[in-house]
């Protein structure tokens, strides 16, 4: 249970945070058809079937309830508010990852542990979303950038939003498949060799510019070879295999952009390469949540309202160059200002605006008052 003292101070910024901004920064796409869900300091959804006409009455019940998370539908209904979900009237729903820096296995997690995020992290998880777009919506499937958003969630990754009107009825189904491409699954990288197992002859195989997963193989091989041998054993490669290779990664890398793979010598090439793809594809796979993006039904967070765990918001980002730049430890800070004093039981080391406050362990401290919300949020702290 979040203290009450907390709860107070943190909902009196909260409130101010929402009684200053443009309600149309905060309201979404045919508002009078999503539904909203709003959640308390210990459940995200702790209610929901909420509907709002326009953006100024949805602004309004914030700032009148100060709820610590505000959700609302991919999904666009005729009757919104309707229960149970049949009532509402499906109309469609935009496609949408949710991409989570808890879920890419990071080493950095053994030390500060799941539930905290560091630096490491976050770039980590920016780089994925970064990927996805440019990697996979863009060129695989088609997608304009004009209609792909995206925003902090305000925590620990990224919400990408894709509005393309073809994508709008797709069932669960059809949205299954592209998460299924997306990480990978089902594929056969037997067909990207269509020499192997024929004796006496060149091994051929994808070049960096041929189009899906193929090119994304040749690309990948080539940019984990000028990385070092550490990249390569992160793709599933024997250690010993990874230093041979990028010892000869000059002629590896020409053959490669040629289509011509025999320059890595390996045994049992089917499984080898069957290895690696899955190695390709697991991060992209694992970071990012299935479930939201197969839900054609799911609340999620809305952009430009504050994450009732951190005290930041979950800001949107107009393109993918903003992204590339964009700091949510700085860039998604709302309070800036006075010192609070805490008392900080333990807490890893906490980087936000550019400035590092701990490592702590039963610490008395004043600090900003962002850096200081984040702490009491995170159930690291109380108020002195």
């Amino acid at each position: 249970m979040l203290d009450q003292k907390v709860e107070k101070f943190a909902k009196e910024l909260f409130r101010e945070y929402y009684s200053k901004i443009d309600a149309e920064m905060i309201a979404p796409p045919h508002i009078e058809n999503r539904e909203f869900g709003f959640g308390d300091f210990e459940k995200k959804i702790a209610y929901r079937h909420f509907g709002f006409r326009n953006a100024k009455a949805l602004r309004d019940y914030m700032i009148g309830n100060v709820p610590p998370f505000v959700s609302y539908s991919s999904a666009e209904y005729e009757k919104p508010e309707a229960r149970p979900m049949e009532n509402k009237i499906w109309k469609g729903s935009e496609l949408i990852f949710d991409l989570d820096a808890t879920d890419l296995h990071l080493p950095c997690q053994e030390v500060h542990g799941r539930s905290w995020v560091c630096e490491i992290c976050l770039n980590a998880v920016r780089e994925e979303t970064v990927r996805l777009v440019e990697d996979f919506l863009v060129p695989d499937f088609g997608f304009s950038e004009r209609d792909i958003s995206m925003n902090f969630s305000g925590n620990r990754g990224y919400h990408v939003h894709v509005s393309d009107s073809s994508v709008f009825v797709l069932d669960s189904r059809a949205r299954r498949s592209i998460t299924e491409y997306i990480s990978g699954i089902g594929i056969n990288p037997v067909s990207f060799f269509p020499t192997m197992g024929q004796r006496g002859t060149t091994l051929r195989g994808p070049r960096p510019a041929d189009d899906g997963w193929g090119g994304k193989f040749a690309k990948g091989m080539i940019s984990a070879l000028n990385s070092g041998d550490d990249a390569l054993a992160n793709l599933g490669i024997e250690r010993t295999l990874a230093k041979r290779l990028e010892k000869s990664r000059a002629d590896i890398i020409f053959g490669i952009s040629a289509g011509n793979w025999d320059k890595i010598k390996i045994p049992k090439k089917a499984d080898f390469w069957a290895n690696v793809i899955r190695n390709m594809a697991i991060k992209q796979s694992d970071s990012i949540d299935k479930n939201v993006t197969n839900d054609t039904h799911h609340l999620l967070r809305l952009p430009n309202t504050i994450h009732g765990d951190t005290g930041l918001v979950g800001r949107k980002i107009s393109s993918v160059g903003e992204l590339a730049s964009f700091e949510p430890m700085g860039d998604a800070i709302i309070y800036k200002g006075k010192s609070v004093k805490i008392h900080v039981a333990k807490a890893p080391s906490l980087v936000m605006n550019g400035e590092t406050y701990g490592p702590y362990d039963e610490s008395d401290v004043e600090i900003p008052i962002y850096a200081a919300l984040y702490l009491l949020l995170k159930r690291n702290a109380v108020l002195k």
